[in-house]
């Protein structure tokens, strides 16, 4: 279960954040989350919610947004969202395509109580 080893590189990123803005705690947690993250956010959040205790994030509510998988066709240079894991291009059906969001697992925000 990676979730466990993202949550503890999170947290410390949290606490890293909070000292260079000299904040007392960390009141809410924003990340991103791709379809194609390798991310089970169920589990990123029971892991969240269960190693914040005696954190600077102990009171921090966590904020999840998941992000589908994101596409660029190069064939006729349209931007899709797809639904299932088809990788063709909705609109021209060519495979010529590129990921362009959907992939990765970032933190978006934080908001710092002083």
């Amino acid at each position: 279960m990676h979730e466990y080893s993202i949550v503890q590189s999170l947290l410390d990123l949290c606490d890293e954040n909070a000292k260079k803005n000299n904040a007392s705690s960390v009141l809410k947690v924003m990340v991103k989350i791709g379809a194609l993250s390798g991310v089970e956010p169920q589990l990123l959040e029971t892991a969240f919610e269960t190693f914040k205790e005696h954190t600077i994030c102990h009171n921090a509510e966590f904020v999840m947004h998941l992000q589908p998988v994101k596409i660029r066709c190069r064939s006729c240079s349209n931007e899709n969202e797809l639904q299932e894991h088809e990788y063709i291009c909705p609109d021209c059906e060519s495979v010529d395509i590129e990921v362009i969001d959907g992939e990765d697992m970032y933190l978006m925000q934080l908001e710092l109580d002083s």
